[in-house]
């Protein structure tokens, strides 16, 4: 028998439709809207995620890195409010070094006891294998072409910005992830999150230290090789998604990925920022929601003053897809050094080694406070979104809204006859 998802109805009263009571009067109104600030505090509705994973709702916090140098969108305090208000909070951690890593993690359990994840970007094969103790001049003239070394120089005078060479500690090599994952055994975090692949040791080795796995995948192949592997979860991401992302929409995706790996759960990305997503991602299939745009827009997240502004601004037209960041492709806001990039002919370099080639400029715009220059991940979703404010409330809004439309939209706006 299939999960049921629960929902939750305000009281009746002298036999009003639930509707019809709400309207029924301006003080009962208002009684609504206190019922409905409350509804954060209790079990709305579940689906297997949240026996799963010990959570109230299916709304999990994308774990949203950063570009070097300018930090990570889904720090600690975002993390921990998503998780005390009853989602599943998910750490960006790409690029951490493993003491900070460490720091990161006890730092959100030291602000709740709820459970949580820690998110990495990890591809299935990693295009360099840099020796150790080997700098960055020298890595980039083992594996960078000097048109691309010499592009970046030009992009550095034109708006006069000194490079400097970065310190790196490298965060793509097979090894530097081993410890990774064993620094979140250590530190007992429930669920490992890994972003564009997932290598055949990782899911073996979470396993045995009790850690579930989710794998985000853009299209039907790649979230069978998750399946195959034995991942936990599985996300479905949708082109209209921010970062890294594939070719393929959310509505025509979720589907056909539900159906290819069931009974694995699969939680639907891209493009959903408040009840309405969330209700028909659970229509097409899915378990859960993997929220990330939406929660830029929380007061908790690391984002810059100039993005803040920029995506408050943006319309649903103005993002990009480009690889000049990572060479893996990523939808962004869009800005001079993307637009440079792609129409410079270059094709992009295998990941990580573009992000070797940008790693200079990126930490050198970063501490030239040039923000509008440096990559703003965001999803087409983002012109609908206008309002900086708390994760809980975000939360709150989000469940609200989806609860209403399961209990009162759609049932006042559909006739079913049998």
């Amino acid at each position: 028998m299939p999960y049921k998802q629960t929902f939750f109805r305000p009281p009746a009263t002298k036999g009003l439709r639930a509707s019809n009571w709400q309207k029924s009067s301006v003080k009962q109104a208002q009684y609504v809207k206190i019922w409905r600030r409350k509804l954060s505090a209790a079990k709305v509705f579940r689906t297997e995620l949240c026996d799963i994973l010990g959570i109230d709702y299916p709304i999990f916090l994308a774990g949203m890195g950063g570009l070097a140098g300018e930090g990570h969108a889904a720090q600690p305090a975002l993390v921990a409010a998503v998780s005390s208000t009853g989602g599943m909070g998910v750490l960006g951690a790409t690029g951490l070094p493993l003491e900070e890593l460490r720091a990161e993690i006890r730092e959100i359990k030291r602000l709740t006891s709820k459970p949580f994840g820690v998110d990495v970007l990890l591809p299935d094969e990693i295009a360099m294998s840099p020796p150790p103790n080997m700098s960055l001049s020298e890595l980039k003239k083992k594996f960078i072409p000097q048109q691309y070394i010499t592009f970046v120089e030009k992009l550095s005078a034109e708006y006069e910005i000194p490079l400097t060479e970065t310190k790196l500690d490298f965060a793509f090599s097979e090894e530097h992830s081993k410890k990774q994952i064993e620094v979140m055994l250590d530190e007992g975090v429930p669920l490992y999150c890994s972003g564009l692949g997932i290598p055949d040791w990782v899911v073996p080795m979470a396993h045995e230290g009790g850690m579930k796995v989710l794998g985000l995948a853009g299209n039907v192949r790649a979230a069978l090789r998750h399946k195959k592997a034995g991942v936990d979860f599985i996300v479905a991401q949708g082109h209209e998604a921010g970062g890294h992302t594939g070719r393929v929409g959310t509505f025509a995706l979720l589907p056909q990925v539900v159906d290819a790996v069931s009974p694995t759960p699969v939680l639907a990305a891209g493009g959903i920022a408040d009840g309405r997503g969330i209700v028909a991602a659970l229509a097409l299939g899915a378990a859960g929601v993997w929220v990330g745009t939406a929660f830029l827009f929380a007061s908790e997240a690391n984002v810059t003053e100039v993005h803040r502004k920029m995506m408050i601004e943006a319309t649903e037209e103005d993002t990009r897809i480009s690889r000049v960041w990572t060479g893996k492709t990523l939808r962004q806001l869009k800005n001079p050094i993307q637009e440079a990039f792609d129409k410079s002919g270059m094709p992009p370099l295998p990941m990580p080694v573009q992000i070797l080639l940008m790693i200079d400029l990126i930490y050198s715009l970063a501490e030239a406070k040039r923000h509008d220059l440096l990559c703003a991940p965001t999803g087409q979703i983002v012109g609908m979104l206008k309002e900086i404010k708390p994760a809980k409330r975000i939360m709150e809004e989000m469940v609200e809204s989806a609860v209403e439309i399961l209990n009162e939209t759609l049932p006042s706006k559909v006739t079913i006859r049998t």
